[in-house]
């Protein structure tokens, strides 16, 4: 769509000349995300200062009907940034303050555009955590963390982005500013909107501040990276070393490709792969007293020693620590730097994991795929890459979405669920009716019609075209 003089104006008096853009350069920079190969250009890109500007110009959009996409970091993987119908670009880049860190409550203030690793090296500081880790955290900001629930790492431990969000300062869709909770760590005063705010992707209003929880640093961790011949049995080694009585802070999975191809992806990283290994655990545990650290790591070994599993590696510094955690972090860029692919983002309860890799693995026979695994294992999240290597691309449009449905069907025949970290977004929202029947998805219409009737605020995601 075409912005008429008339909106053009109304919205560069409200941010001002030197923040609106129309130029193609612009528009094609912020319309795309980490999103495989999509490009979805707005119409204009807007870059607003403060929640009162971002005020008008919802007032604007709602006025005329003008689709509004909030753009973060654009590092996400499911295509909630993209701007599928045109319209506004709502960059968030300018509110990027760390407001407050409050030492006497545990808490912190901050405003979206802040990157989550500068938010948590800045609480670390002041001897607190804020513990929520996602893999682009060098790069993703926290707004976007809270619009797609964003997990990590640590999360089987410490929790996803949910868990952590207090309060939130939002723009609705048609210029109200709300808080919509308070700063308080137990609140039983009507319906949550706060928590309803967490994982709606942009689609019920625009986030301006947020209040975090904190918890206390830990000062200590030892990590092991345990080698497994077969990768079936590394998964079930998850659920037993929870069952042993050892929570780790965190637990990965890695598929030897995943490996090989991060390895000659980033310098400075080097594990001996032998033949016949075929997936790795990466275990963490972490706390104050590294005598109980030394017991808990103990006590893992003698679980994995129950599988056929080569020498396992125990980081004995912190620079080998460094390394291992960076390798696993690049897996995603590895991935995507070797080929054209699709990623899904599974989840299942824990001691469901070699069911769904086995499954997974059996449907990629079943259509010539091969796919590329690794994710949080210790919550059940597993990333799924579907590569196309040398697919036709006939193939590659028609057979891989028949592949892809039915393994989001044996998710949610497991007790899983489309996604676990990633969101929903463009890209997953017309498999939702695998996870949820007519009733649930016409409860979240209405939710959405209640906060955005004239449906401006990024539209096409979440709901199944059919549905909308």
């Amino acid at each position: 769509m075409e912005l008429k003089k008339n909106i053009y104006d109304l919205l560069k008096n409200i941010v001002g000349e030197s923040y609106i853009f129309t130029d193609e350069e612009t528009r094609k920079h912020y319309g795309h995300d980490e999103t495989e190969d999509y490009v979805f250009p707005p119409s204009v890109v807007l870059k607003p200062a403060n929640a009162f500007e971002i005020s008008e110009i919802l007032k604007v959009a709602n006025e005329f009907y003008i689709p509004v996409t909030p753009i973060g970091a654009r590092t996400g993987l499911s295509g909630g940034a993209l701007c599928v119908q045109k319209g506004i670009g709502l960059s968030m880049e300018r509110l990027n303050r760390i407001i407050e860190i409050d030492e006497r409550n545990l808490q912190v203030t901050v405003e979206p555009a802040v990157i989550t690793q500068v938010l948590r090296e800045a609480v670390l500081e002041k001897n607190l955590s804020y513990p929520v880790d996602p893999s682009s955290q060098g790069s993703c900001w926290i707004g976007g963390n809270v619009a797609e629930n964003a997990g990590g790492a640590r999360a089987l431990k410490y929790g996803v982005t949910k868990d952590y969000v207090l309060n939130l300062e939002v723009v609705l869709p048609n210029g109200e500013i709300i808080w919509t909770g308070a700063n308080t760590l137990k609140n039983s005063t009507g319906y949550n909107l706060t928590q309803l705010m967490v994982g709606s992707e942009g689609t019920l209003g625009v986030i301006t501040k947020i209040v975090l929880k904190l918890i206390p640093a830990n000062k200590h961790n030892v990590l092991l990276l345990v080698p497994f011949y077969k990768a079936e049995q590394a998964c079930e080694a998850v659920s037993a070393i929870f069952r042993a009585g050892i929570v780790p802070s965190a637990l990965e999975f890695m598929e030897r490709d995943a490996l090989e191809w991060t390895m000659k992806y980033i310098d400075g990283v080097s594990v001996q792969i032998n033949d016949d290994i075929q997936a790795h655990l990466l275990i963490e545990v972490d706390g104050n007293y590294p005598e109980i650290l030394i017991q808990e790591a103990e006590k893992i070994l003698e679980v994995v020693e129950q599988y056929e599993i080569d020498e396992v590696l125990f980081a004995d510094s912190e620079e080998q620590k460094n390394a291992l955690w960076k390798m696993r972090r690049a897996v995603g860029e590895a991935v995507k730097s070797n080929s054209i692919y699709k990623e899904e983002d599974t989840v299942v309860p824990r001691y469901e994991l070699p069911a769904l890799l086995n499954g997974i693995k059996a449907i990629g026979m079943k259509y010539g795929f091969k796919s590329v695994c690794y994710g949080h294992a210790g919550d059940g999240n597993l990333h799924v890459n579907i590569i196309k290597g040398d697919l036709s691309d006939d193939k590659w449009n028609k057979e891989i979405p028949k592949g892809i449905r039915e393994i989001f069907e044996l998710t949610v025949a497991l007790k899983g669920t489309l996604s676990g970290e990633h969101g929903i977004g463009y890209v997953q929202k017309n498999y939702m009716d695998i996870a949820f029947s007519k009733t649930h998805l016409e409860l979240m219409e209405s939710i959405k019609r209640v906060f955005d009737a004239n449906h401006i605020l990024n539209p096409g995601k979440i709901f199944p075209d059919e549905e909308v």
